[in-house]
């Protein structure tokens, strides 16, 4: 099942548009030596289950949800952007869908300003990839940057799928809005990008870990002070209850399904195993935790 604008809208109702100033301004904080790595919030998103969910075991899934009072219907995921302050740089790690996706996200420019940060102390924006509540907030209300003294870096492989004109064409059309938003975006702050591939070291501290299958050339980010460390995952682990439970399953959120599965088994092992800090766009508490083992599976420990 893939999803369309017509069942993104269809989902929005008043009633769970609302973000109250918990939700909005929430936020989780560690250290990595002089490294400080902050996740606010922008908002969170409204899906219909059947996104996510599409030609699973019923009965298994229904018990994973269950277990984590999610509901099968719509399910509510957060939004964590991450800010890393260190040796004068102040950078994000994605950018929030702006006011053009959904009215229960965009709030993180009103996030940023509670904890003094203004769009144009932002030195970087770092894309872990394309999709519209990742990279539609590079705009304002205008049109304009919004991160008006920022540098931008984005994985060479993600910026030319999305700059693409074929992949309007070639996406389906249930993202071809997806694909269209994505393009413009792009061409309004291609001047003042710089890309860069796998294994590459973009920022001091910052490097770049290829996590392909949610879209094309996703990319996470591992930053490192000393022997201390923190995965920033985007949507590579994009949940807490079915991708950590069942993480071999196909995720409708995935456009390569069967890819997505199987970076999303790789980092899970690799992230138990090293007990490397974890930080997923749409994570809960925040986003920031540790993977542990239970039994043949995994499970999401927030750091709270």
């Amino acid at each position: 099942m893939q999803i369309t604008r017509r069942m993104l809208l269809g989902g929005l109702g008043a009633g769970v548009l609302v973000a109250g100033p918990t939700r909005l301004l929430a936020r989780q904080t560690l250290s990595l030596g002089d490294i400080e790595v902050t996740t606010v919030s922008d908002g969170h998103l409204v899906l219909p289950g059947q996104f996510l969910f599409p030609d699973l075991p019923e009965d298994e899934l229904d018990s994973i949800l269950s277990q984590h009072g999610v509901s099968r219907d719509a399910v509510q995921p957060p939004c964590n952007v991450t800010l890393m302050r260190a040796r004068g740089r102040t950078v994000l790690f994605d950018a929030g869908s702006g006011d053009g996706f959904m009215p229960s996200a965009g709030r993180l420019r009103d996030a940023l300003g509670a904890i003094g940060i203004m769009p144009e102390d932002v030195t970087d924006v770092v894309l872990t990839h394309g999709h519209p509540d990742h990279l539609w907030g590079v705009l304002d209300d205008f049109d304009d940057p919004m991160f008006a003294n920022a540098s931008y870096l984005m994985g060479q492989r993600e910026f030319d799928y999305w700059s693409d004109p074929d992949t309007v064409d070639s996406i389906g059309p249930e993202r071809a809005a997806f694909a269209v938003g994505a393009a413009r975006r792009l061409e309004a702050i291609a001047e003042h990008c710089t890309f860069f591939g796998d294994a590459e070291e973009l920022l001091p501290g910052v490097m770049a870990h290829a996590t392909f299958g949610h879209t094309p050339g996703h990319m996470g980010f591992e930053i490192r002070q000393g022997s201390e460390a923190v995965l920033v995952a985007g949507d590579a682990i994009g949940n807490h209850h079915v991708a950590f439970a069942r993480p071999d399953w196909r995720s409708g959120a995935d456009q390569d399904r069967d890819m997505g599965a199987a970076t999303r088994l790789r980092l899970l092992d690799m992230l138990a195993q090293d007990q490397t800090m974890l930080i997923g766009f749409h994570l809960p508490d925040g986003g920031i935790g540790r993977v542990e083992r239970s039994g043949d599976a995994y499970r999401f420990v927030p750091a709270l």
